[in-house]
């Protein structure tokens, strides 16, 4: 009987440029933070910082990873992102390719 693989997860952030996107995704991928991360953008985003409200053209990175690894993602992107509150949030995945949730778990267990 195969491995079950760890629960997974899906943990987003933005940031303010596609640079600054793809230095995050790369290095959370390196480290094996997370097994793949995807950069879009730009998008609109509107929000309330230091009494005022924002719009601003951000970059959205999209982590795919276990619950195992994401206290150290969530470490690793608040140390690396140029937020001085980046928005850090993980979304349960409920379902998925039972074959991809292997690979995500192989590519983020420590080695």
């Amino acid at each position: 009987m195969p491995p079950v693989p760890a629960p997974a997860l899906t943990v987003l952030t933005t940031t303010d440029s596609a640079e600054s996107a793809e230095r995050l995704a790369r290095s959370a991928v390196e480290a094996r933070l997370a097994a793949c991360a995807q950069v879009s953008g730009p998008i609109t985003s509107v929000y309330h910082w230091n009494d005022a409200i924002e719009t601003g053209q951000e970059w959205q990175v999209s982590f795919k990873t276990t619950e195992e690894r994401y206290e150290e993602l969530e470490a690793h992107l608040t140390a690396a992102h140029p937020y001085e509150t980046p928005e850090i949030i993980a979304l349960p995945v409920v379902r998925g390719g039972a074959g991809y949730l292997a690979w995500l778990s192989a590519e983020t267990s420590a080695r």
